[in-house]
């Protein structure tokens, strides 16, 4: 009997030294696994990202309640986001955002709307003398402003590179003629931001002479 204390001693060794070694294995897997999952799985802190607080329409003027700050990890934030708020508040979406969504700069009219912190700029309200251009419009779109000729003067325009601001809903108005005839329409109002030094002439000129718009 003495003769086999050894081998006893042996064996009841043994689930100690398996357990040490897979517990060991155990480590090295996980080891393995977390260096290879992206930063995103393994809980790596990102970067601060402005994105939207609620879902967005476009055209919408983003003011500092619609914006948000959460941090998105290195690898899957997209190029062009931003983490500053302040550049970001006073511009125009040009297309509809989910919540959460990062705001990149592909997204966003290229200057701030006016009275929202861009001195160099100002919004004009328009009438477009053709309804059918307006429909066309989008917020974001860049256009050239165009007065019509009339009464001996010849078409101008009168800037170039406007950004569209916002086109009004409110149905089309007809024109009368003097005898009561229709002589045309005019489509919604149509917002344009401008550099403020040819603003007030698009907006005076707008008021004595049709107005269009070409697309750039």
């Amino acid at each position: 009997m003495l003769h086999d204390l050894p081998v006893l001693r042996r064996l009841h060794g043994r689930p100690a030294r398996l357990l040490r070694r897979w517990l060991a294995l155990a480590l090295l897997l996980s080891g393995c696994i977390a260096l290879f999952l992206p930063a995103s799985a393994r809980g790596a802190p990102g970067t601060a990202t402005v994105v939207s607080a609620r879902d967005l329409p476009a055209g919408t003027l983003l003011r500092a309640g619609d914006l948000k700050l959460v941090d998105v990890p290195d690898d899957v934030r997209p190029h062009g986001a931003t983490s500053q708020t302040g550049s970001v508040e006073g511009r125009l979406l040009v297309g509809a955002a989910r919540a959460g969504e990062a705001l990149t700069d592909v997204r966003l009219v290229g200057a701030a709307i006016p009275g929202s912190g861009d001195p160099e700029s100002s919004t004009v309200p328009v009438r477009l003398a053709d309804a059918g251009v307006a429909e066309l419009l989008r917020p974001g779109h860049r256009v050239d402003v165009v007065a019509a000729a009339e009464a001996g003067r010849e078409a101008s325009v009168l800037a170039s590179m406007a950004v569209v601001a916002a086109v009004g809903g409110q149905g089309t108005e007809q024109d009368t003629g003097p005898r009561g005839g229709r002589t045309g329409s005019k489509g919604p109002l149509v917002l344009l931001s401008l550099p403020s030094e040819v603003a007030t002439r698009v907006a005076a000129t707008s008021l004595e002479r049709p107005v269009t718009v070409t697309l750039r």
